[in-house]
This record gives C-alpha cells, sequence and structure tokens, in this order.
C-alpha cells in the first residue's frame, strides 16, 4: 500500500535519526498530497531518504512516530506492539500479580504508540486515544488485548471522547468495544483496595502513576497526622490509613471526587480515623498551623501549555509556600506537578522559591518520578511529566 510523503526542509532529520517520535509542521518543506488527520504517512528527508512512519495530523506536531522502518501497520503490526508492552509489563511483575492488579499497560511514546494508552483494571482494559490515527485502529488493540488475555479478560473499554484533540473530525462516543463491566471494579494495588469506575471518572478511572509514590508514602505515616489534599479518590489516604496512621484528612474542591474517596476510605483497615471534605485546599489550610505531621500536596496540572506555564509556577509556589508554613516541625511533605511542560529542574526551583518564602528549613529525603509501566523512553525525554519531592521540613 503506498501513503502520502512528506519531504523535511534540509537540516531537520536530525531528530528523527536520533529516533524522536515528533515532527514539527515547522520540519515539513513539502508533501507529495494532502493528507488528512488521522492518515499514515511516510516521512524522507530532503535528500529523499526514509526516515519514519506515523499518523499526521495539523497542528504543531504534524507527525506522531510509530515506526523507523517501512511497514505496512495492519492488525499484525499493532497486535506486536500491545504484546511487546504486555511483554515488558509482564518483565516487572505486573501482569499476573495478586497483590497489585492495576496498572498502565501502553504508554503512548514510551511503548512506541504516540497517542495511545491501555490501563488494566483487574479484569478490564481501558483505552484511550489521543490522535485521530490511533483512535482508527483502536478495534485491532481490542483484538489484540483479547489475544494476550484470553480469559482473564473480561471487557475492553474505550474512553476517547474526552481526549481526543478539540476539533477533531471525529465523533467519538465512549463505550464497550468487547464485553461488559459495567459498575467499576474493586482494584488492588500493593494491598490496598480502591474502587475504579472508569466510565464516570477522570482520566481512566484512577491515577495510577502514583503507585510507587504512595507506595513510599507508607513509610511514613505511622502514628502521624496526614493531611491528602487534592486527593481525588483517596490514593494517599488509604495507604496511610492502612500503614496506621493516627489521623487522615482528604481534601479536594469535587464532591464527587470526596464520596469516591469516603467510599475507599471505608475499605481500609481504620475507616475510623478518616475524614474527606469537599473544599479548596488553600481555604481548608487556613489556620492549620501545626497540625499535620505529613502532608501530601498532588494538584492537576496548573499548565498545559507554555503560555500559562509562570502563572502555573506562581500556584505551585503559593501552594508549597502555604503547606510549608503550617506542617508541623520535624514533618514530611510530598509534593508533587504533572504538568509537563514544567520540568523536575523548573519544579525544583519554585519549591526552593516557596521554602524561601515560608522560611523553613527544608531537606530533600526523595526526588520522585513516574512508575516502570509509565516508561520514557530515552529518545522522548518529553515523556517524563510526572515529578516531586519528598521533604523533611525542620
Amino acid at each position: 500500500m503506498s501513503y502520502i510523503k512528506l519531504y523535511l526542509a534540509p537540516g531537520k532529520e536530525h531528530s528523527l535519526q536520533r529516533q524522536h517520535p515528533w515532527v514539527f509542521s515547522g520540519a515539513i518543506r513539502k508533501a507529495d498530497g494532502e493528507p488528512a488527520e488521522g492518515d499514515v504517512v511516510e516521512v524522507y528527508s530532503s535528500k529523499r531518504e526514509f526516515l519514519a512512519m506515523g499518523h499526521y495530523a495539523p497542528g504543531s506536531i504534524a507527525v506522531r512516530i510509530f515506526s523507523f522502518e517501512q511497514v505496512e501497520p495492519d492488525y499484525a503490526f499493532w497486535k506486536q506492539k500491545v504484546q511487546k508492552a504486555y511483554d515488558y509489563r509482564q518483565r516487572l511483575g505486573l501482569t499476573d500479580n495478586p497483590e497489585t492488579d492495576v496498572y498502565r499497560l501502553v504508554y503512548a511514546e514510551g511503548d512506541g504508540v504516540p497517542g495511545l494508552i491501555v490501563d488494566f483494571y483487574k479484569d478490564t482494559a481501558v483505552v484511550q486515544t489521543h490522535s485521530v490515527g490511533m483512535y482508527g485502529i483502536r478495534e485491532h488493540v481490542a483484538k489484540a488485548l483479547q489475544e494476550i488475555y484470553g480469559d482473564r479478560l473480561r471487557a475492553v473499554y474505550d474512553k476517547s471522547a474526552e481526549s481526543l484533540p478539540p476539533k477533531s473530525p471525529v465523533q467519538a462516543e465512549n463505550g464497550y468495544l468487547f464485553g461488559k463491566s459495567e459498575g467499576g471494579v474493586v482494584v488492588t494495588e500493593y494491598g490496598n483496595q480502591f474502587f475504579v469506575d472508569w466510565e464516570s471518572g477522570q482520566k481512566t478511572g484512577f491515577f495510577i502513576d502514583q503507585r510507587e509514590n504512595r507506595d513510599l508514602l507508607a513509610r511514613y505515616v505511622k502514628d502521624k497526622s496526614v493531611l491528602n489534599t487534592f486527593c481525588y479518590t483517596g490514593g494517599f489516604s488509604v495507604y496511610s490509613l492502612n500503614a496506621g496512621a493516627k489521623e487522615v484528612h482528604s481534601v479536594d474542591v469535587s464532591k464527587k471526587a470526596i464520596e469516591l474517596t469516603i467510599k475507599n476510605g471505608e475499605m481500609s483497615q481504620a475507616p475510623e480515623k478518616h475524614e474527606a471534605f469537599a473544599v479548596d485546599t488553600f481555604e481548608f489550610l487556613k489556620g492549620k498551623e501545626d497540625k499535620y505531621d505529613v502532608i501530601i500536596l498532588d494538584p492537576p496540572a496548573f499548565a498545559k501549555s507554555k503560555n500559562v506555564r509562570h502563572n502555573a509556577l506562581m500556584g505551585y509556589k503559593r501552594l508549597n509556600a502555604e503547606a510549608m508554613k503550617k506542617i508541623k516541625p520535624g514533618g514530611i511533605l510530598f509534593t508533587f506537578s504533572c504538568s509537563q511542560v514544567v520540568d523536575k529542574y523548573l519544579f525544583n526551583n519554585t519549591v526552593m522559591a516557596a521554602a524561601i518564602e515560608a522560611g523553613r528549613n527544608i531537606k530533600i529525603m526523595h526526588h520522585l518520578s513516574q512508575p516502570a509501566d509509565h516508561p520514557i523512553s530515552i529518545f522522548h525525554p518529553e515523556g517524563e511529566y510526572l515529578k516531586g519531592l519528598v521533604l523533611f521540613v525542620d
């Protein structure tokens, strides 16, 4: 099968030769046709040397590369991609683990499939596509999942309606591509139980990327007073309750999130030590000096584009300064950013500025990132979006 060829301007081939999976629109000199959004295209250098294949999209990132070899992107090709992702998670000890049955199976560029996310919840796979090209192969993905998992897979749910580009030509509707799994499911993560509702929850239903950081938190909360802000469904709260915290307060501005947090707290080993509040974090922190031994700051992405990055940094600084002022002497602060446009160095400098404002002496105990089932390709450092610090506050 023949595909539209895109030719790059001289010198613009170097990033692809270094295996970076994006082609920016400004790098393209000409095309031998007019590709539509989602079309498979071939990318060539100015000297007409083949470089890569990918899905085309209008906008800044014009091509997202899925192969640096000339291939036929048929079902066999996509199944091999999903199989390799599965084999990697199997190597991590995640695919048949009674202590943890929730993990990310496919992570976009980290697994060589830009625009595709697959999260696995006990016996259900939730697919989310972020490009029209990947949306077009979702049935291939569902079929591959059935063949790989066999009778361990009950359902495949497509949740692409919220994740496709805003002006996408596709009118996507969420729904099951295979089977049915209504009402959500209770998953297990390092022995901690959570109710996950992928149909109505944020993202695919649960923030899987904080698994290792939640497990780390459990080391520091025994007999401590814990505040979990921006708690969503209470992941850090449940770990704290099960690890012997003296009391745990969960805060989120969303009433729906708080309802799920309460439900998850009730499945913990110490539900009586838990209180949840549907209120703004800054409002909640007022008058809470010296109340908490451990505070978790895990806000949503304050910046999704570079043009609002400065405002986001001011938000991170204000939030961290407030928590630093309020935490008990000798307290531990877990602080995070999931804004991709805020790299870890910028985040660290912002937290340092907050420490200066708060007037507290602070030591860095741990540098945090996303877990291994959210792999970062060494050729695509932009895949590292989650960064965090564990701080000891004198």
